[in-house]
């Protein structure tokens, strides 16, 4: 194994992705596999998505499982979890990929629609990351927990107030919870996508909103999925990202960098 290889493999590591069964987060579960790591894909309503993912990850020579589970439900999390656990012997690795919006004018947005975005975008980052820290910390090797955030939550974007504010959150937590867990080291970062298509807003992007994110990204055109693989893996990886908790990662094209 090269020097390179071996400052990037994940050889002998287990990953959680949650909302793995979806276009980023499947693309993340794949990455992570390819690095050489064992890899669970959560997964709450879309299991035929999962299965597809877990099928990529063995095709490609990885070993992957499928969970269910609700983000919101901390019950739901540590029984999934704990399968992975049993099955595997240890977890190294947890990427943090659920994810709703919604177009909702402010006006308009109901206290129910205002909760499933916070309980799941948020709450459910905060019960996994809390539940994955405390077996990181008895396994005593340290560990790795990514936060998939976005472009959204540093600046007020149209048409996703709630979803920026749910990953507004993830930023803090992210910096909290890298304070309180480096003593363990286990470092907490988090992924800042600018505009990749995904399920969560294809619904928004119209061809006037498309026009315009091009317009303010220098790139001019949107990310494909497979360009969070770089990242996602870097930051995993305890020998390459080895002094590196409590960053934003930001992986948009240059958009953030151009509209502050």
């Amino acid at each position: 194994m090269s020097y390179l290889e071996e400052l990037f493999s994940l050889q002998g590591k287990v990953a959680i992705v949650i909302g793995g069964s979806g276009v980023l987060g499947g693309e993340m579960s794949y990455a992570l596999s390819q690095a050489g790591a064992k890899t669970a894909v959560f997964y709450s309503g879309n299991k035929e998505g999962a299965e597809e993912q877990a099928k990529r990850i063995e095709d490609g020579g990885g070993d992957a499982m499928i969970c269910q589970a609700d983000a919101r439900s901390e019950d739901s999390l540590k029984k999934a979890i704990s399968t992975v656990k049993d099955k595997w012997g240890r977890i190294d690795i947890l990427v943090n990929a659920p994810g709703i919006n919604s177009t909702t004018p402010v006006m308009d947005i109901t206290e129910e629609e205002w909760n499933k975005i916070l309980d799941i975008n948020l709450k459910g980052v905060f019960l996994a990351s809390r539940i994955i820290g405390e077996i990181m910390i008895e396994q005593g090797e340290g560990g790795s927990i990514i936060n998939i955030s976005s472009a959204s939550s540093d600046i007020p974007l149209s048409k996703v107030f709630t979803y920026s504010i749910s990953k507004a959150g993830m930023n803090n937590m992210t910096r909290f919870l890298a304070r309180e867990w480096a003593p363990h080291n286990i470092r907490v970062n988090a992924i800042k996508p600018g505009f990749f298509p995904a399920e969560q807003n294809r619904d928004i992007l119209t061809e006037e909103r498309t026009n315009s994110i091009f317009n303010h990204t220098p790139m001019n055109r949107f990310g494909e999925a497979d360009e969070l693989s770089g990242a996602v893996v870097w930051l995993a990886s305890q020998k390459a990202s080895s002094f590196v908790t409590g960053s934003m990662v930001t992986v948009d094209g240059g958009f953030t960098a151009t509209t502050i």
